[in-house]
Order: structure tokens, then C-alpha cells, then sequence
């Protein structure tokens, strides 16, 4: 019995405190930002691989035996320049084959063209039968027609032998080298790759693969920025040149190409390497601005004092202003959106301070704007609203 005369007490004498303490006005602080000009900018991030504008593969259409290479990787070449050389052997063989048949088919159709004169002058005096004539100019025409095809035989001959002579069909640089000397190398139904140049090291270009939900706000000439792990602390610029239509798949995710240029004065862009794109897909310079989250901003009644009044407005978008003791509502036109800054368009304008939170002590402001109260505490003083 004693102990519940002194629980009691101490109890009752916790509450009053509570209470009294509870009554005190809490201090509530507003954060504001001006209305001011800023860049907005949109974006979106994809990956690529950079290579040369002009890369030529270079092959052979003749099979052989490599004879001699005079290039390397990384060699300087100009058209035309001969960067290797096939064993010529069995091709000068065919040539000189071809040659001989052509001799011997030449031969034949001097001697075919004058027999074939003397028959036509006796077939006219009608010394000699209609079958002997057409026979005579059947084995004419036979042997023209034979001449022909070795004349085609040796000039084939020679494209070939042209063929075991490798030369460079652009300037540029030799990126890769395929083949030793010694090797054989056999042209079947495609042409093998011996070297690979590149035009110009100093223009380069980024294929980036855009995702399926980005690519409808990709169009040629925007802006482009992309780093390379090689040089992470360079931000390297370019434009977007092209879109392209083709779609590719895998893993069940659709991407599309999209070409960037991008200038390599410096050659620090080697081919290969993967850049890190980010695509503005909207930039505007210079519009009026205010912080995203002023357009979240609602007072709270509860964290009003009794002098504080709202005066609101009707508006799809509104920001908020503190006049005196007047909380007032201001409805505003947006336009472009990053996240973090939106434009405004008219309602505004630039100068004013719009409110963009609030904050009480040891409250978290996220309790604050859901209306979280301590049942404890009193309930909101009676204010007039306005509209």
C-alpha cells in the first residue's frame, strides 16, 4: 500500500512536466531559394567502344606462301605503298603458260584466217563445194574465238601476279598485322585479313549502345561527354552523327547504335577502348529556374504559430512565398526538368524567394511534411484561412 502512495505521485508530477513542456512553441526555420537564370540539362548514360572513322581490312585474292613484310604495327603508310609481297613462283609459271597459249592460239588463227581467205575466193569461182567453204570458216571462227580466251588467260595471269604485291589502299596507320613471312596464306571463299589500317587516328568515333527506353530522345547533332578508364580525369567531348535504324539483342535487352565523333588531336583515344557516353538529349541556357523541390513544398498548419496564415491558389504547380506572416501560394507554368532544377515559365520572376523546406528541431523534416504528430501534443491554434 505504501508503495502505490509514492508511485502515484511521482507519476502525476512526470506528466505535468510532459505536458508543460509540450505547450512550448516549437522553432520552426524555412529554407528559401531565388528565382535566378541557370542551365538545364537533360541526359542519358550508355557505353561504347571508340574506333577509327576509316578502317580498311587488307587482304589477298590470290593464294601463297608471305615472301617478305615491310611494315609493322603502328607503321606509317601511304597509298600505294607495298607493305608485303607473296612467293611470285608458281604465278609467274601460270603467266608464262598463258603466254605460250596465246602464242600457239595466235598461230592457229593466222593459219585458220588465210585458209579461210583461199576457200572463200574458190567457193566464189565455185571450185569447191558449200560444205568445204563453211567447214573452212567454222575452224576460223573456232580459232578467233580460242585466241580470245588466252588473251583473257594471260591478262588473268598477270592481274593475278599483280595480286602477290600487297600495297596500302589508303594513308593512314597499320593497327594490326595478321601474318608472318613464311606463312601461307589460302584465298578461298573469302578473303583472308593480313593487315588492318586505320585513315586517321586523329579522328576518331564512339559506338554507343543506347537502351531501347533512351534512344527515342536521341537525334543527331546533340552534345556528347565521355571519359575513358585510361585517362579518368578527362572529360572528352563530341556530337552525335548518326542513329542507327538496325536493333540488337541480347539477354532479352534491345539496344541501338548510335555514333558519336570524337577529336583525338592529342592521340590519347587508342581504338578499343570503352567510353563512358553521357548524350544531353535537352539543354536551354539560361532560363528561369527554381529548385525542384520548392514545387513539393506545402506548409504545414501544424507547425504554424497563431499570427501564421495560407493563403492558397489554385494552379496544377505552385510554389510557396512568406510575406510577413502570410504564407502565400503562387501558381507557376514549369517547362524542363532535370530532377534537381525545373524551368519556370511565367508565375515568377527572377529575384523572388520561394520557400523549398522547413525544418523543426528534433523532428526530421519527411515527419514533418506526412503530418506526424506526438499525441501528446496540443492540437493546432485556430487561424482564418483564405483562398
Amino acid at each position: 500500500m505504501r508503495i502505490k502512495q509514492i508511485a502515484m505521485p511521482v507519476a502525476f508530477v512526470a506528466a505535468t512536466v510532459f505536458f508543460t513542456s509540450c505547450q512550448n512553441t516549437p522553432k520552426v526555420s524555412y529554407n528559401t531559394a531565388a528565382v535566378e537564370r541557370q542551365d538545364i540539362s537533360t541526359s542519358i548514360t550508355a557505353t561504347g567502344t571508340i574506333e577509327p572513322v576509316t578502317e580498311v581490312e587488307v587482304g589477298t585474292q590470290v593464294s601463297g606462301i608471305i615472301d617478305k613484310i615491310y611494315v609493322d604495327y603502328n607503321s606509317t603508310v601511304h597509298k600505294g605503298d607495298v607493305i608485303a609481297e607473296l612467293d611470285k613462283t608458281n604465278l609467274l609459271s601460270e603467266l608464262a603458260s598463258a603466254q605460250s597459249n596465246l602464242i600457239n592460239a595466235k598461230s592457229s588463227l593466222d593459219y585458220q584466217t588465210s585458209n579461210f581467205n583461199r576457200y572463200k575466193t574458190l567457193f566464189e569461182k565455185g571450185l569447191i563445194s558449200t560444205d568445204d567453204y563453211e567447214n573452212a570458216r567454222l575452224q576460223y571462227i573456232q580459232a578467233k574465238e580460242q585466241y580470245a580466251i588466252q588473251q583473257q588467260n594471260v591478262a588473268k595471269a598477270q592481274t593475278n601476279l599483280g595480286y602477290a604485291t600487297i600495297t596500302a589502299p589508303i594513308d593512314g596507320v597499320v593497327l594490326s598485322k595478321e601474318v608472318e613471312e613464311g606463312q601461307t596464306v589460302a584465298s578461298a571463299m573469302t578473303t583472308p585479313t593480313l593487315f588492318i589500317i586505320a585513315q586517321d587516328l586523329t579522328d576518331m568515333r564512339v559506338i554507343a549502345d543506347v537502351d531501347e527506353a533512351d534512344i527515342g530522345g536521341v537525334i543527331e547533332g546533340q552534345r556528347v561527354t565521355f571519359t575513358v578508364d585510361a585517362y579518368p580525369d578527362d572529360i572528352f567531348e563530341g556530337n552525335v552523327t548518326q542513329v542507327r535504324q538496325e536493333a540488337t539483342t541480347e539477354s532479352n535487352v534491345v539496344t541501338y547504335e548510335v555514333v558519336i565523333s570524337a577529336q583525338n588531336d592529342e592521340l590519347k583515344l587508342k581504338p578499343g577502348l570503352t567510353a563512358n557516353v553521357t548524350i544531353f538529349t535537352n539543354e536551354k541556357k539560361g532560363v528561369l529556374s527554381v529548385p525542384s523541390k520548392a514545387l513539393k513544398f506545402t506548409p504545414n498548419e501544424n507547425m504554424l504559430s497563431k499570427e501564421e496564415t495560407i493563403i492558397d491558389c489554385d494552379g496544377k504547380n505552385k510554389v510557396w512565398v512568406k510575406e510577413g506572416n502570410e504564407f502565400k501560394a503562387i501558381a507557376v507554368s514549369t517547362g524542363t526538368t532535370n530532377g534537381i532544377l525545373t524551368e519556370i515559365t511565367s508565375g515568377v520572376k527572377e529575384g523572388d524567394k520561394v520557400i523549398t523546406e522547413f525544418s523543426m528541431a528534433g523532428i526530421a523534416e519527411d515527419e514533418q511534411q506526412q503530418g506526424n504528430k506526438n499525441p501528446f501534443m496540443p492540437g493546432p491554434p485556430n487561424r482564418n484561412k483564405k483562398k
